[in-house]
């Protein structure tokens, strides 16, 4: 045989095992790659086509200047998205009770405001049973205006001789939605551009998909009424006790207005821990939280949820602050409790803070928050005007703290510790 045929042949020899092995790896790491990019599209498209999606703020006034607000609703609703009653042990896993308890009251309330600049976030809470203006109904407590509108919408189809259940559930909900964010809107005097609806098994299924959700307590708890048992310090809550923790008011010297902090401290603890724990690149976490979310969230129709899950990386890590509107005193109407409030200081406190500089006013109050993130706290009872159809009461056992009280402090993960 020929030098030359000698050299063909020897060019032709297969490669060898290992060249075959390296060769093999790659194009499995390309595979992988494009199925990693194409699964992260495919997850979100699943998301967007399976997320309850509304029409409630069709053709609403929008913020200016790149800014963003969202206003979160927590519904005490033990009802799922069609209307039919939560599995009862779901409902035991919960602590919750019947079925038929709760209504559609909005009993979270959270406007959270993210600059388009990219300062730092701030965050509303407003008192469920702060008496105010309902278009459409007069005053009455601000968590009623769901469920009120909700009512009057599906008496209206059955009288017209609707008789589908989820049809006036579905046609219900979106008027009580409408309604909400109109009543926020019309008393902090500030657009809404999204929302997010959560109803009451949504705290647990958050909670869980996320592998548990970090708080801080500065003290042990007890109470019977919400399932809340936890001892002082920082801890991971899972989603049953997750739900306890935000449900709690019995025993906290500030009732209510405790409970608020605690939804503020576990939305700050269920953010930090969304950023930190690799959800975004562990596909089984990723998958969870996809379907909790298509179990228990609607959202305003056109939300780019992709866009606003990467904004909503800055959000941790201190980046919110956290502020619980004041209440005056405390007062009763037609034989309920509620929080009386001065609307017009609301909405200068509101304007002040995250309205247009020149729209703040001199002398006007400014928000009591905490910094770092930690809750802050509601307004100290004030003399005021008598609201409407209410009379005084004697308010609850412990006023909300003065503003000379510290900030709230935190634990070494930076997560806030609440009463």
């Amino acid at each position: 045989m020929s030098a030359h045929r000698r050299k063909t042949t020897s060019r032709r020899r297969p490669p060898s095992r290992r060249r075959r092995l390296v060769r093999t790896l790659l194009v499995t790491a390309c595979a992988l790659a494009v199925m990693a990019g194409g699964g992260a599209w495919y997850l979100y498209r699943d998301l967007a086509a399976g997320i309850g999606s509304s029409k409630a703020l069709e053709g609403a006034e929008k913020s200016k200047f790149g800014d963003t607000n969202i206003l979160l609703i927590g519904l005490d609703s033990r009802r799922d998205q069609n209307g039919e009653k939560l599995p009862e042990e779901v409902l035991d896993q919960l602590h919750a009770g019947s079925s038929d308890i709760g209504g559609y009251n909005a009993n979270t309330l959270i406007l959270l405001h993210v600059p388009g600049d990219g300062s730092r976030a701030k965050a509303f809470s407003v008192p469920r049973d702060d008496f105010v203006d309902i278009p459409g109904h007069g005053k009455d407590k601000i968590k009623k205006a769901y469920g009120l509108a909700k009512a009057r919408k599906e008496e209206q189809l059955a009288a017209q001789g609707v008789k589908d259940s989820r049809q006036l559930e579905r046609e219900g909900r979106e008027a009580g939605r409408a309604a909400q964010i109109a009543t926020v809107r019309a008393f902090l005097g500030v657009p809404v551009d999204h929302f997010a609806e959560l109803n009451l098994a949504g705290f647990y299924h958050l909670a869980d998909a996320l592998g548990g959700v970090p708080v801080c307590l500065n003290k042990a708890v007890k109470d019977r009424y919400s399932g809340a048992d936890f001892p002082a310090g920082p801890q991971t809550l899972d989603g049953r006790q997750s739900l306890a923790f935000v449900r709690q008011r019995h025993g906290l010297d500030g009732g209510d207005l405790d409970r608020t902090k605690r939804q503020q401290a576990f939305l700050a603890g269920a953010t930090k821990k969304l950023n930190s724990a690799g959800t975004f690149t562990d596909p089984v976490k990723l998958i969870k939280l996809v379907d909790a979310a298509k179990q228990d969230v609607v959202t305003d129709q056109g939300w780019d949820l992709l866009a606003f899950v990467k904004q909503a990386k800055s959000l941790s890590g201190g980046r919110v602050q956290f502020t619980t509107l004041p209440v005056e005193r405390f007062g009763r109407n037609l034989g309920e409790d509620i929080n009386v409030v001065d609307d017009m200081k609301i909405k200068r406190l509101i304007a002040e803070q995250i309205g247009p500089k020149a729209s703040a006013s001199p002398g006007a109050p400014s928000a009591r928050a905490s910094e770092s993130g930690a809750p802050g706290s509601a307004g100290a009872p004030a003399s005021a005007g008598s609201a409407p159809g209410a009379r005084e009461a004697s308010p609850p056992p412990t006023p909300s703290p003065s503003p000379s009280t510290p900030s709230t402090p935190k634990d070494d993960g930076g997560i806030p510790c609440v009463d």
